[in-house]
């Protein structure tokens, strides 16, 4: 356990006691331990890129840099040391005779961690390192907590997700993923403003909790004296604009699904959810491989990127119905079934683990999860979804027992999920009936009945394609990072008080 785990407000330690102290020692001086506003002309990189070609040692320039304090070297009458900003961090020279007895005095005082304001001239060591004579400093924020230890850093997993702040600071490196995740987010947004789409916003509180079959998080209105849910998806609200008039629109946001947690899933996520009327499955579908590649190129400079050693190409997605693709990992044809009896005996004997209430399309779904999803590496669009896991995807006309829907997997992972939406009401009625029925029989992620949705599409949904992507998981993709909890900044954790 680390020393940082182990330190209480209760219990404080020596090191933080001194440092305490410290404080006592600068209202003495006259010092402001915790200060106020500063100046700043430069940046760590905007140094070395300008003075790049500076030669010798001789100095140049002024400039005024504000950062943490991350290292000090050398005692005596002069030391280096060196201050972190957001764009990297830079080595800074303190000098007796250039500070002065009082401002050298202070410096001693210094520690790892304190954050500091500086103005001085720039220039370069003998050994060609870029540096800032200092010839006046202000203490901007006293760090009462020494950092973790500098040669091993933080990497306490559980540590560096419950202290984000922490983690940034010890681990500059972290901060990548999340210029990487804002890089994302613009992209999408760019792709989807260039083709006329509109972006909304809609509640994240809602007297029911549909677009997705998940458990959702209720809490409790006090004013209306009701539950509410927080969203498991923006779909729904989403629909309900396009039967209003507007024919492209989309939501970036949050959205809430009690479920379990591992590397893939959190709590409360990012998605990104579109819809454009008198489209189908397969413009979305064309639509989502070429915003896919946009991101990638926005983000990584290429659609080639590597994810955990694996090149995966976003220029080259694969495309297969589901029952084809069991068939190919299997040699089964479920689809060709006439019974559910004979569905549950290739199951049977495939050892495909499938619930009493499945039919041949949930059965189907049970063996495409078993043994085909996490093969699907590289790209692969998922089509031919069965009807009994659709309940919101229009039904496919040649063969009304699937939809024409699609899936994109990455990775072995669902990326996105996209269909021609239902627009028949009467359809959609009897679809959230069959659904009310699967939650009678214990699903209870199973879609409940939306009066107001079936109202909605009873004044007329123009045929629409519809597509939500996991905002998150394209993200530790474009970023290379292994747990979706390397990708939010402050992740769902478990309460250890």
């Amino acid at each position: 356990m680390s020393e940082e785990k182990e330190l209480t407000e209760e219990n404080l330690s020596e090191m933080l006691q001194v440092r305490r102290d410290k404080i006592k020692t600068y209202d003495e001086m006259g010092v402001k331990p915790f200060g106020h506003r500063f100046d700043v002309t430069h940046h760590a990189k905007d140094v070395k890129e300008e003075f790049a070609n500076l030669e010798g040692e001789e100095e140049q320039g002024e400039v005024s840099l504000a950062g943490r304090l991350m290292a000090i070297r050398g005692h005596g009458k002069a030391s280096f040391a060196s201050i972190s900003d957001k764009t990297g961090s830079i080595q800074v020279y303190f000098k007796l005779d250039v500070l002065g007895e009082e401002a050298y005095k202070r410096f001693k005082m210094l520690d790892i961690g304190d954050i500091i304001g500086i103005n001085g001239s720039v220039f370069k060591t003998r050994r060609g390192e870029l540096t800032v004579k200092i010839k006046s400093f202000d203490l901007l924020s006293k760090s009462l907590r020494p950092l973790p230890e500098k040669f091993h850093g933080l990497k306490d997993v559980e540590i560096r997700y419950r202290q984000r702040y922490l983690d940034l600071i010890v681990n500059p490196e972290v901060r990548d993923a999340f210029i990487g995740r804002n890089k994302t987010i613009k992209a999408i947004r760019a792709f989807l403003d260039s083709h006329d789409y509109l972006e909304v916003a809609t509640p994240v509180l809602s007297t029911l909790a549909g677009g997705a079959a998940a458990r959702p998080f209720v809490t409790h209105h006090n004013a209306l004296d009701t539950d509410l849910y927080l969203r498991i998806a923006t779909e729904l609200n989403l629909k309900r604009l396009v039967v209003g008039g507007f024919e492209r629109v989309y939501e970036m946001g949050r959205v809430f699904r009690n479920e379990g947690m591992d590397n893939r899933h959190n709590p409360e996520f990012t998605t990104v959810e579109y819809y454009q009327a008198y489209a189908d499955y397969n413009d979305m579908m064309n639509l989502t491989e070429e915003l896919v590649r946009y991101a990638a190129k926005s983000v990584c400079g290429d659609t080639k990127v590597t994810y955990q050693g694996t090149e995966i190409d976003f220029a080259n997605c694969k495309r297969i119905s589901m029952n084809d693709a069991v068939k190919e990992a299997t040699g089964r044809d479920f689809m060709a079934c006439a019974t559910v009896e004979e569905a549950r005996a290739i199951a049977d004997e495939l050892h495909i683990p499938y619930e009493e209430r499945h039919g041949i399309g949930g059965i189907l779904n049970a063996a495409f999860e078993e043994k085909v999803e996490e093969s699907l590496i590289q790209p692969t669009f998922i089509t031919g979804h069965p009807t009994e896991i659709s309940p919101l995807a229009k039904r496919n006309e040649k063969d009304p027992r699937i939809t024409d829907r699609f899936e994109l997997f990455v990775y072995g992972r669902e990326l996105a999920n996209g269909f021609t939406e239902l627009n028949d009401p009467i359809d959609q009625e009897s679809r959230f009936t069959e659904q009310l029925k699967q939650r009678e029989a214990g699903d209870d992620e199973a879609h409940v009945m939306d009066k107001d949705f079936i109202t909605a599409l009873e004044y007329g949904l123009p045929p629409t394609g519809g597509v939500g992507i996991g905002v998150d998981r394209l993200v530790m993709f474009l970023t290379d990072s292994a747990s979706i909890r390397d990708v939010l900044l402050f992740p769902t954790m478990k309460n250890i008080e």
